[in-house]
């Protein structure tokens, strides 16, 4: 119980006890009906300033100016509660949003997502399963509250994504790409247009419910665009006609006993492994990684990918290795290609 519950609690019994002495001095000194004692109590304790409901006797004119200085006293015990209540609300408000504007102010590299619904809930755990560092922006209270009770460590900025200040103060200049899934089509067109004119090298994704809708969201500078209905018409599909290619690759992207992920890993300029075969290398060995394919010249449009390759296939800067394995095996990759 938070202290003030116990506060409010305390003031309502205390104005409770006020209220029968009052009444039961009434009825007793001035041999009042209950509902009049009562009614005679609770204008004295709240000082409405209502005229006596009978005559009193001086004996209950010493009673009333006894009791009307403890519904005086209770009035500015309530008063006070109320205003602590709404100052520490502001200060705790304030207090949370300094913080956070200090910890985006302090990261980089990270991932806006837009948008806490259903689709951003699980890009949330996606990320938080590779360990990567995000950011969310949403503007419904109630989901920004959802998902700081869900993620405690998160960072989440309640406001319009679809609004520049919103998108800046997520630290979208800072950032290596951007989820757009938000619940309109519309809505995520503008945050590609708004992100890419912010940001022009940003990665951006988004989300398309109506199929037309896709072609529109490239022109608006989506660098890719996902759509659930054409996803899931292929995966169902593919459920019917491979259904142990299916089972493979959910615990190889969503496993949560394995904990096996597909990922990518760019080989830098100055690289240790750059110039060297997969077989010097010694990538399943040092690792445990299984290299899937190898994209020749990066993700740019020149890139083609070499799949299954041979042992002396080799690596040069800008290649990307697609590996299979844990979060663990793929962050000591990373560490092997990082000059």
């Amino acid at each position: 119980m938070s202290v003030f519950t116990r506060r409010f609690l305390f003031a309502f019994a205390a104005f409770g006890v006020l209220t029968a002495f009052g009444t039961a001095g009434y009825v007793v000194l001035e041999g009042w009906a209950f509902r009049d004692a009562l009614y005679m109590t609770v204008i004295t304790l709240t000082a409405v300033g209502y005229s006596e409901v009978q005559p009193l006797s001086p004996t209950g004119r010493i009673f009333t100016m006894v009791l009307l200085g403890g519904g005086i006293t209770w009035m500015g015990i309530w008063f006070a509660l109320i205003t602590s209540l709404l100052v520490e609300l502001d200060l705790t408000h304030g207090f949370r949003r300094r913080r956070l504007m200090k910890e985006i102010a302090e990261l980089e590299d990270h991932v806006i997502v837009c948008g806490a619904g259903r689709t951003g809930r699980q890009v949330i755990q996606e990320l938080d399963a590779m360990k990567a560092r995000w950011i969310t922006v949403e503007r419904d209270p109630a989901r920004v509250e959802s998902l700081r009770h869900a993620h405690p460590d998160g960072l989440v900025v309640e406001g319009d994504a679809t609004h520049d200040d919103a998108l800046l103060e997520a630290g979208l200049e800072r950032a290596r790409g951007l989820v757009s899934c938000l619940s309109a089509d519309t809505d995520n067109l503008f945050v590609c247009l708004s992100a890419r004119d912010l940001k022009p090298d940003l990665t951006i994704v988004a989300r398309a419910y109506e199929e037309e809708t896709m072609d529109k969201l490239y022109r608006a500078g989506a660098t890719h665009v996902v759509s659930p209905n054409v996803s899931g018409a292929i995966r169902m599909a593919s459920v019917l006609l491979r259904p142990s290619v299916v089972s493979f690759l959910d615990i190889a992207t969503r496993s949560s006993e394995l904990a096996l992920r597909m990922e990518q890993a760019e080989i830098p300029e100055k690289s240790p492994l750059a110039g060297r075969t997969l077989a010097e290398a010694r990538i399943p060995q040092e690792t445990g990684l299984i290299v899937i394919a190898m994209r020749k010249g990066g993700a740019g449009a020149e890139g083609r990918f070499v799949f299954n390759p041979v042992a002396d296939t080799r690596m040069e800067p800008g290649d990307e290795l697609i590996v299979l394995g844990t979060v663990d095996q793929i962050r000591l990759l990373r560490e092997h290609v990082e000059p």
